[in-house]
């Protein structure tokens, strides 16, 4: 059974390589900063395109803000490179292979495809606000954005 991360969680520690080759690690990286992680199912799937798109879209809001945005799934270091540039994304995208972190985070399944969910983490790796939808991709930069500006 996964264990699921909750909010008042820390966040455990990986080292993951994003879309350039270049090492992210949960210990450094996301001490000081706002974090924004969101984990999606596919590279180019419909609605995972347009949950990234949202989030580019939206990327300004989240850097004014002081937060940095992660993407995450299974995928490998050259298939997000070439969906990050495609989609025009500017954010870094992790590669999770085996889907370790992801059941780190105890995100479920939907269907036969890993899951789609979204956590947002304080200066100290504590997750304080968190978001599950399978279907509604767009949706997860709109319910973070949502949630900041009442925190």
């Amino acid at each position: 059974m996964i264990n699921e991360l909750k909010v008042g969680d820390k966040i455990p520690h990986f080292t993951l390589q994003d879309q350039n080759g270049n090492n992210f690690n949960s210990a450094t990286d996301t001490l000081g900063i706002t974090t924004v992680i969101y984990f999606y199912p596919k590279d180019e799937s419909g609605v995972c395109t347009k949950e990234a798109c949202a989030f580019r879209d939206s990327y300004q809001d989240f850097t004014d803000a002081g937060i940095q945005v992660l993407g995450i799934n299974g995928a490998g270091i050259e298939s997000h490179k070439t969906f990050a540039e495609k989609n025009r994304l500017p954010f870094k995208l992790l590669s999770d292979p085996g889907n370790k972190v992801i059941k780190q985070f105890g995100v479920k399944k939907a269907l036969f495809l890993t899951g789609r969910e979204t956590f947002v983490l304080n200066d100290k790796g504590i997750v304080i606000y968190k978001f599950r939808d399978f279907f509604k991709g767009a949706a997860h930069a709109k319910e973070v954005l949502e949630f900041l500006k009442t925190k």
